[in-house]
C-alpha cells in the first residue's frame, strides 16, 4: 500500500499538468495554469518593451496596420486570448510573444519584408507560439527537471537597454533568451500558415518569408544573428516545411505587396535616417566620440522628430561632460516621446552631474516607474547617502546589488558601508576551533566585495569561579574579500560545541 501510495503521488500532479494543446489538439505536460500566462504576458509587456528600444511612435499608421494584421491572423487561430500587437523602435530584426498573447515585431525586420503576407506569416509563427503554450511547455520542462517556482517577472533580453535592467525587470530572463526547440519552430511554422491562410492570406507568404531569412543570414553582420536568427534560426528544412504545408493548403489569398509598400512608405523614407543613427550608437560603443557626434547631427538633419537621434547626441554631450548642454538634448527627445524610459534616466544623470538633485530624483524616479534601471537606482541612492537618509539609500542600493557589472559591484561596496557598521556579523561569518594547546581560535570570512579592517570580536566566557566574563579581541589586518584570518584568543581549554563569539565592529577599508 505504501509504494502504491509513493507512486500515485507521483503520478497525480503529472496527470493534473497534463492538458490539451489548444493548437495540437494534443495532451501535453504543462505546469503553468493559463491565467499565470496571462498574467505574466500583462505585466510584463511594458517593460519588455521599453527595454528594446520603446514603441515605434513616429509612423503609426505603420503600427495601426501591423495590429490589424495581426488581430486577423490571431483571430483566425480559433484560441481566445488577450492578442496585443506592437511595432518596437528598434533596427534588430526580431519579434517575439510574451506568454498570453502579447506580440511585437521590430521596426528593423519590417524593411526587410515585402508584403502584408509575409508579415502575416510572422505574426501567424508568434500567434502559434503564444497559442500553443510554448514558452509554458519550456518553463514546465524546467520546473520538473529543477523543481522551479514560477514567478510573474520576465527579464528583459540582451539589447541596447535591456542589459540595464534590475529587479523584476532583470528576472528570469530565460522566459525571452530561451531558444525553442526545433519541433516547436516546425510546428508554429506550419500551425501559423494554416492560420494566415483561414486569415484570406497567401501561404506562399511564408514560403518566401523564409527563403529571404535564409539568404539573408548568410551574409548578415552579427546585429542580425542576435535577433530573430538566435530565437528563430532559419534554414532550408524550414523553407521546404513551408513548401510542403503550402501545398496542403487552398491555393491563392492576399499577397498584399502593394499594401504593404503603401503602409511602409514613411517608415521606408526614414531608413537612412535610422541606419546612421545606428552607426552613431556603435561608434559611441567604440567611444569614436567624434564619429557618433557627426552621425547624431547627421540623422537629426534627415530627420528631426525622432526622440532616439536627440538621445545619441545628448549621450555623447554626456561622455564630454557637457552636462548642459546633454540636458537640452535629453529634454528634446522627452519632448518629443516622454514615456521612454531611457531619455528621463540620462537627463537625471547629466543633472545630478550639474548639482540638481531635486530635478535629478524627479528624472531618475520617472525612469524607474517606466523601466528598473541598475544606474537609477545606484543614482538615487548616492543622492539619498548625501541628504543623509540612510534607510533610502540602502533600499536603493539592494535593488542593484548583486546584479554584476560595474553597477552592481559598486552598489554591494556602499551597502557593506553602510551596513557593516551596525550590523557586521551578517557579512563577517566566525568559526571556533582548538589549537594544539587546546586555546581558542577565531577564525572571520571576508563575505563581502571590500576589504575590511579592524575586526572586533567578542568572546563570551567563565571566570575560574563560574562568573560571565567578555573578552575583546581584535583583528588589525586587512582582510581581503573571501579570504579568512584567524585570531589566538588566549583562552581555554576549548573542547568544541557552540562558539561562543560575536563579530561586533568592522571597518571598510577606503
Amino acid at each position: 500500500m505504501r509504494k502504491l501510495m509513493a507512486v500515485w503521488l507521483i503520478v497525480v500532479p503529472f496527470l493534473a499538468g497534463c492538458v490539451v494543446n489548444p493548437v495540437t489538439g494534443e495532451r501535453e505536460l504543462i505546469l503553468v495554469s493559463g491565467a499565470q500566462e496571462i498574467q505574466m504576458g500583462a505585466q510584463n509587456y511594458a517593460p519588455m518593451r521599453q527595454s528594446q528600444g520603446g514603441n515605434y511612435d513616429v509612423d503609426t499608421a505603420l503600427t495601426q496596420y501591423v495590429q490589424n494584421v495581426g488581430n486577423r491572423v490571431a483571430a483566425a487561430s480559433g484560441v481566445d486570448l488577450p492578442y496585443e500587437f506592437s511595432v518596437l523602435n528598434n533596427s534588430v530584426p526580431n519579434a517575439w510573444a510574451l506568454p498570453g498573447g502579447k506580440i511585437a515585431i521590430n521596426r528593423g525586420i519590417l524593411t526587410e519584408l515585402n508584403s502584408e503576407a509575409e508579415l502575416a506569416a510572422v505574426l501567424g509563427h508568434e500567434v502559434v507560439h503564444a497559442a500553443a503554450r510554448h514558452t509554458a511547455q519550456q518553463m514546465s520542462r524546467g520546473m520538473l527537471l529543477q523543481g522551479l517556482v514560477i514567478g510573474t517577472a520576465i527579464a528583459t533580453s540582451d539589447s541596447d537597454y535591456g542589459n540595464l535592467a534590475v529587479g523584476g525587470a532583470g528576472v528570469a530572463a530565460q522566459l525571452l533568451t530561451m531558444k525553442y526547440g526545433r519541433d516547436a519552430e516546425l510546428e508554429s511554422d506550419r500551425y501559423g500558415m494554416r492560420y494566415m491562410s483561414s486569415a484570406g492570406y497567401d501561404p506562399q507568404g511564408a514560403v518566401t518569408l523564409q527563403q529571404t531569412f535564409v539568404r539573408l543570414s548568410e551574409g548578415r553582420n552579427q546585429d542580425w544573428l542576435s535577433g530573430l536568427f538566435s530565437s528563430h534560426p532559419p534554414s532550408m528544412e524550414r523553407v521546404q516545411a513551408n513548401i510542403a504545408t503550402a501545398a496542403t493548403l487552398p491555393a491563392g489569398g492576399t499577397l498584399g505587396v502593394d499594401s504593404f509598400k503603401s503602409a511602409m512608405q514613411k517608415t521606408l523614407q526614414l531608413k537612412p535616417a535610422y541606419d546612421t543613427y545606428d552607426e552613431g550608437r556603435k561608434a559611441l560603443a567604440n567611444k569614436e566620440v567624434d564619429k557618433a557626434l557627426t552621425l547624431s547631427n547627421e540623422a537629426l538633419r534627415q530627420f528631426d522628430g525622432e526622440a532616439h537621434f536627440h538621445a545619441l547626441r545628448g549621450d555623447v554631450r554626456l561622455v564630454r561632460d557637457q552636462y548642459d548642454m546633454a540636458v537640452t538634448n535629453y529634454t528634446r527627445a522627452i519632448d518629443r516621446r516622454d514615456d521612454f524610459f531611457y531619455y528621463h534616466l540620462q537627463r537625471g544623470l547629466a543633472k545630478k552631474e550639474l548639482g540638481q538633485t531635486d530635478a535629478a530624483v524627479v528624472d531618475l524616479e520617472r525612469s524607474i516607474a517606466l523601466l528598473p534601471t541598475a544606474p537609477a537606482h545606484y543614482a538615487l541612492g548616492t543622492i539619498n547617502e548625501q541628504h543623509g537618509n540612510r534607510t533610502g539609500a540602502i533600499s536603493h542600493y539592494k535593488a542593484v546589488a548583486g546584479s554584476g557589472g560595474d553597477y552592481g559591484k559598486a552598489a554591494d561596496a556602499a551597502l557593506v558601508r553602510l551596513e557593516l557598521p551596525s550590523n557586521p556579523s551578517s557579512y563577517l561569518p566566525r568559526r571556533c576551533d582548538a589549537d594544539a594547546n587546546g586555546n581558542l581560535i577565531v577564525s572571520v570570512k571576508n563575505n563581502t566585495t571590500v576589504p575590511v579592517t579592524n575586526v572586533q570580536i567578542a568572546v563570551q566566557y567563565a571566570d575560574s569561579v563560574g562568573r560571565p566574563q567578555q573578552l575583546i579581541r581584535e583583528i588589525r589586518s586587512q582582510i581581503a574579500p573571501g579570504q579568512i584570518a584567524s585570531i589566538d584568543t588566549g583562552l581555554g581549554p576549548y573542547t568544541g560545541g557552540s562558539c561562543p563569539v560575536e563579530v561586533v565592529s568592522a571597518r571598510v577599508v577606503e
